[in-house]
């Protein structure tokens, strides 16, 4: 491609990581399926093949988005001839009923082979591709054109959506009910709407419009027809074993990692700020909030197993905004949020009592009053976390504080041993019977104002003998002796 001059630097000046990723990957696909076999000038696949470059790509991505759905390695080829079939495109069906007319084992097999797929080895009547990027490329596609054609309207005045609700409602349950997620098939996802400037705010509205609905638990409670029941069935007659309520997790789950995406990405676009704002509760301020509401999806997921939530959504929490969330459960308390990634997460006020939080990212979250009574956060990441007026009963165990907020927070008999309080701002803490063995710090940790300095344990002997602890440690104890 590159001595043909598909790929240029020009292509790549404005574009981010995922979305050269892409650039390149479309220009691939575009060479696979025009100019791998090409010969005195005539591109070969139609004859090879008997489909046009339109339809082969139609296959190549239900293809990927097969693989990406039995397990990310192979797929049936019943699977993709069914799924083909039941949307009726015509030119790839013709292929099929010819292909079984001439009692052949596998009609798709000799249209798949010329472009990187090949028979699965741990499965018989199966493919799989030769590069598992390129098919998460392809899937991602697919669920790309599916999501853009959510947006479309039509009728005279452009206000009724082409798909409407209730269809909305199963193809949602289709595309993203066999599993989670992955980072690579959502970067390529969001990479590839925004190129195709899809209408994100349309989109996010009717995402959204579903999150609320399945959080009640409209869907899987529905005693008529249950979507999550119907797209179960459907996985299982492709041998992929799964249940109506692993199916009913999956999709919401990955609907709110789309709705996080989709949110992450208006917070850097100033004109989408505003509208393109997610909040797992609902809306913050209006009558659609609930502040038990993502506690609910969270206790929901864990019917999986341990710490699904967090293994499902947790990479996905950057820039999330979590204000007023209640979150104070024993539900969280053993896996639910460690190793989630809260960097920039707005937490203002939430309640994370007895939650377990280890090794969490929370760098430069807003946690302004937030309740951590009695949570776990042993190797969190505060690095410039604002929690002041936070009550910190916890434990701390080597958390990385540096330049952390911590005005008025209440560190009252937390654990603090070994964390590095480098630059934090303590003016006004409450720090009575705080665990401060083995922490670090250095000249710009302020501790003027704290309150129960006189009072904390385990102070190293080098941070006793510095002045501005000392004398910070005085005006505490005389702050104290004035009290009584």
């Amino acid at each position: 491609m590159h001595r043909d001059e598909q790929l240029q630097g020009e292509m790549f000046a404005t574009a981010n990581v995922n979305g050269t990723k892409v650039l390149i990957y479309e220009q691939a696909l575009k060479w696979v399926l025009e100019k791998q076999r090409v010969e005195e000038g005539k591109n070969l696949n139609p004859e090879i093949t008997k489909l046009e470059p339109e339809d082969l790509e139609i296959l190549l991505a239900e293809a990927g988005l097969c693989v990406v759905q039995s397990g990310g390695e192979y797929a049936a080829i019943k699977m993709i001839e069914d799924r083909l079939v039941e949307q009726g495109y015509n030119e790839l069906q013709v292929l099929i009923e010819e292909a079984r007319k001439d009692k052949q084992e596998d009609g798709l097999k000799n249209a798949l082979a010329a472009f990187y797929l090949k028979s699965a080895a741990k499965a018989e009547n199966s493919v799989e591709f030769f590069h598992k990027s390129f098919g998460e490329f392809l899937c991602a596609k697919r669920m790309a054109e599916s999501l853009e054609y959510f947006t479309e309207k039509t009728g005279k005045r452009r206000k009724t959506y082409t798909v409407p609700d209730k269809d909305l409602e199963w193809q949602i349950y289709d595309l993203f009910g066999y599993g989670s997620l992955t980072a690579e098939v959502v970067e390529y996802l969001m990479a590839l709407l925004v190129k195709s400037e899809v209408d994100l705010l349309v989109l996010f509205e009717r995402l959204h419009g579903f999150y609320l609905k399945w959080s009640d638990g409209e869907f899987i409670e529905d005693t008529k027809k249950t979507l999550p029941l119907e797209k179960a069935k459907q996985l299982e007659q492709w041998d992929i074993q799964s249940g109506q309520r692993r199916v009913d997790i999956y999709t919401g789950l990955n609907v709110m990692i789309l709705l996080f995406e989709l949110h992450r990405y208006g917070q850097s676009q100033e004109e989408l700020r505003e509208e393109l704002h997610f909040h797992p509760c609902g809306e913050h301020g209006s009558e659609d909030f609930e502040a038990t509401r993502l506690l609910r999806i969270i206790s929901y997921s864990e019917c999986l197993g341990n710490a699904d939530f967090a293994d499902i959504v947790g990479n996905f929490l950057t820039n999330a905004d979590f204000r007023g969330a209640y979150l104070a459960t024993v539900i969280l308390c053993g896996a639910t949020l460690i190793d989630a990634n809260l960097r920039d997460a707005n937490l203002s006020n939430a309640d994370f009592r007895d939650a377990d939080l280890t090794c969490t990212d929370l760098n430069d979250a807003q946690l302004i009053h937030a309740n951590f009574s009695g949570a776990e956060l042993t190797g969190a990441e505060l690095t410039g976390a604002d929690l002041s007026g936070a009550n910190l009963d916890a434990i701390l165990i080597y958390a990385n504080l540096i330049n952390a907020n911590l005005i008025n927070a209440d560190l009252s008999d937390a654990t603090l041993s070994g964390a590095d309080l480098s630059g934090a701002d303590l003016s006004g803490a409450y720090l009575s019977s705080t665990d401060l063995s083995e922490i670090k710090w250095n000249n710009q940790t302020n501790w003027s104002n704290t309150i129960g300095l006189h009072e904390a344990r385990e102070v190293p002997e080098d941070l006793q003998q510095n002045p501005a602890f000392a004398a910070a440690v005085a005006q505490s104890r005389a702050a104290s002796q004035e009290q009584e």
